[in-house]
């Protein structure tokens, strides 16, 4: 028998590699999990909380020029609207988010008719009424506020509106001073309205006729 001496194979550094990896593992994919899953709740939270305003080259311009017929047959001239606050809906009847911000449109319809001769002045603009349902859709579903007929799309071109539901507050000078691009609720154009409103008296105090909010959410 050898009396040579038996050497070991000593073990490398970190020899605990493959267990240590295999407890480290879950850790970096619960890690992982929570970033992701907290990146979606502020996405989701942010959608609920605030609407998307959006950039118009008729932001801080004059309105362009509307003239149009209500569902009920009356003429209606945007201009003549001048020294009051308007808003202006674009509305179809086969849109899902359309109809879901309608009952929030009547909300702020009667909060503003409650304050008088201060309150802003709403109007639906019947968009891409091809069959006829949307005015249908009014007339069934009877509002407070004037219905306009956007007779060849004339209104919608003129304020590049291309898909719906889409919101335009414009000043009593008569200057468009926001656009929104998603459906609202009574709060969130309550609160927008609020802003331009704010904004619009500080230009006023400091001789400014036009007012021009900010393009991002507020």
């Amino acid at each position: 028998m050898s009396d040579a001496p038996s050497f070991v194979k000593p073990a490398a550094a970190g020899g605990d590699g493959p267990t240590r990896s295999r407890r480290v593992a879950p850790i970096i994919v619960l890690v992982v999990t929570l970033v992701i899953a907290a990146f979606f709740w502020i996405l989701v939270r942010a959608k609920a909380d605030s609407a998307d305003t959006a950039y118009s080259p008729l932001i801080g311009k004059p309105a362009p020029s509307v003239q149009a017929t209500t569902l009920d047959g009356k003429a209606f001239d945007l201009q003549h609207r001048k020294g009051s606050w308007v808003v202006l809906n674009f509305f179809n009847a086969t849109c899902g988010p359309c109809v879901q911000e309608h009952p929030e449109l009547v909300k702020f319809a009667a909060d503003q008719k409650a304050l008088g001769g201060s309150g802003a002045e709403l109007y639906s603009v019947v968009w891409n009424d091809l069959d006829g349902g949307t005015a249908d859709f009014f007339r069934t579903n009877k509002v407070s506020w004037p219905v306009l007929i956007d007779k060849d799309a004339n209104i919608a071109v003129k304020f590049g509106v291309a898909k719906v539901p889409e919101t335009w507050i414009i000043d009593p000078n008569g200057y468009v001073v926001r656009r929104v691009i998603s459906n609202l609720t009574d709060d969130e154009l309550t609160r927008y309205l609020s802003i331009d409103q704010a904004i619009a008296a500080g230009d006023a105090a400091n001789g400014t006729v036009t007012s021009n909010t900010a393009t991002g959410n507020s």
